[in-house]
C-alpha cells in the first residue's frame, strides 16, 4: 500500500511538472485559435465559443487582410534548416569518428577548442559575423545564414556522434576488413548501420536548432526571400500594437514541422539517445 502510495505521488508530481512546463506552450495554441479583442481583453480562454480559424485563414491570404509571405518563409526555414543539419551531420560524423577512432597529438585539446567555441553565446557574435558578412557580400542571403548555422551545430553534432560511435565495439569494423572490406566499406555497412539512432538524434537537435534560431537571423536577413519563420514573428508587430493573434497562429505554424519530424524519427531518436547513454 505505501509503496502504490508513493508511485502515485510520483506520477501526480511528473504530471504537475509536465503541465507546468508545457503551459506557455498551450497558452500559444488555444491563443491561435482566439481574436485579438478576446484576448487583449483578458477573457476565460477556456470560453470555446469566441474560438475561430480566422488567424491561420488571414495567414494563408484566405482571409479579407493583407497576407504575409508564409509559404516564402517557410520554404527559407525549411531550405536553410534541411540544409545546415545535413552538412552538419556530413562533416560531425567524420569529425566523431576521428575524434572515437583514432588517435593522434593534440586530440584532447582539439576537442576541448571545439566545445569552447559552442559555449560562446550565439548573440555576442552578431556584431562581428554582421561586419564579416556585409563586407564578403553575405548578408540577406541564405548561404550567408546556413555558413552560421553550420558553425553553431557543427561542434555539438561532433560531440553527440562522437559519444554515439565510441558505443559501436570497434572489433566488428576490424572483423569486416578481415574479410576483405575497405575502411569505407567497414564504415558503410557495419558501424553506420548501428549508429543510425544516433545520427538521428544529433540530426534532430541540429534541426531543432536552426529550425528555431532567431537571433542571429533577424540580424542577417532582411527580405522575405530569405527570412526565415522566427524572424517573420516581428511582422506582427507595430510602434504602438501587437497582433497577438497572428503571432501565435504563427507560432504554430512553426511548431507543426518540428513535431512531425521528431514523432517521424521518434524510433530511432529513442534507440539514439540509449546508445549514446554512460554504461557502468
Amino acid at each position: 500500500m505505501r509503496k502504490n502510495v508513493r508511485q502515485a505521488l510520483l506520477w501526480l508530481c511528473i504530471f504537475l511538472a509536465m503541465g507546468f512546463i508545457c503551459m506557455p506552450g498551450l497558452w500559444v495554441v488555444l491563443n491561435a485559435f482566439r481574436p485579438n479583442v478576446a484576448i487583449l481583453g483578458n477573457e476565460n480562454p477556456l470560453n470555446f465559443s469566441s474560438y475561430t480559424l480566422d488567424n491561420f485563414r488571414n495567414l494563408l491570404g484566405l482571409g479579407g487582410i493583407q497576407p504575409l509571405p508564409v509559404l516564402a518563409y517557410f520554404r527559407n526555414s525549411m531550405i536553410i534548416s534541411m540544409t545546415s543539419t545535413v552538412m552538419a551531420l556530413v562533416v560531425g560524423l567524420a569529425g566523431g569518428y576521428a575524434f572515437a577512432r583514432f588517435h593522434f597529438r593534440g586530440k584532447n585539446a582539439m576537442f576541448v577548442g571545439l566545445m569552447l567555441t559552442r559555449a560562446i553565446p550565439g548573440v555576442a557574435l552578431s556584431l562581428p559575423i554582421f561586419i564579416i558578412w556585409s563586407w564578403l557580400g553575405l548578408l540577406d542571403t541564405m548561404p550567408g545564414v546556413i555558413m552560421v548555422y553550420l558553425a553553431m551545430n557543427v561542434p555539438f553534432t561532433i560531440w553527440l556522434l562522437d559519444g554515439f560511435l565510441r558505443q559501436v565495439p570497434q572489433e566488428l569494423s576490424q572483423a569486416a576488413r578481415i574479410d576483405g572490406c575497405t575502411a569505407w566499406q567497414a564504415f558503410w555497412k557495419v558501424e553506420f548501420p548501428l549508429a543510425r539512432g544516433g545520427i538521428a538524434a544529433a540530426g534532430i537537435f541540429a534541426f531543432l536548432t536552426s529550425w528555431n534560431e532567431f537571433a542571429l537571423a533577424s540580424q542577417l536577413t532582411r527580405s522575405p526571400d530569405t527570412k526565415t519563420m522566427p524572424v517573420a514573428l516581428m511582422d506582427f508587430t507595430a510602434q504602438f500594437t501587437i497582433d497577438w493573434a497572428g503571432m501565435c497562429a504563427m507560432a504554430v505554424l512553426i511548431i507543426i514541422p518540428a513535431l512531425l519530424l521528431t514523432f517521424l524519427v521518434q524510433k530511432h531518436l529513442i534507440a539514439g539517445l540509449t546508445l549514446g547513454g554512460v554504461k557502468g
